[in-house]
C-alpha cells in the first residue's frame, strides 16, 4: 500500500496537481483538527459556565442536567427509547 496520495487542485482555467504523502495528510489533519479545537474552547466555557451556574443556584442537580441532556441526545438522534428500557431491565437484573 503506497503511502502517497494524488489530490488534483484547479485554479482558474489551469490545472495543477499536487501530491501529497500520509505523513502531510496527518500533518494537514492535526494542524486543522488543533484549530477547530482552539475555535471550540470558548463556547466549550461557556458551556460549563452555563451547568455551574445551573447547580449553584440549585434550579438544576447534576442529575437531572444528565438526564435532560441524555434524553435531547436520544431524541435528536432518532433513538429508539424502548431498545434502551429493555437494556436497562436486562443489565439491571443481571448485577441485582
Amino acid at each position: 500500500m503506497s503511502n502517497v496520495v494524488q489530490i488534483e487542485t484547479y485554479q482558474g482555467e489551469e490545472e495543477e496537481e499536487v501530491v501529497l504523502s500520509k505523513e502531510e495528510h496527518i500533518k494537514n489533519y492535526l494542524k486543522d483538527l488543533v484549530e477547530t479545537e482552539a475555535a471550540m474552547e470558548p463556547f466549550k466555557e461557556h458551556k460549563r459556565d452555563v451547568r455551574k451556574s445551573y447547580i449553584d443556584n440549585e434550579w438544576l442537580t447534576k442529575d437531572e442536567i444528565w438526564a435532560a441532556v441524555k434524553a435531547y441526545r436520544m431524541v435528536t438522534g432518532d433513538r429508539d427509547i424502548d431498545a434502551l428500557v429493555d437494556a436497562y431491565d436486562q443489565v439491571k437484573k443481571m448485577i441485582l
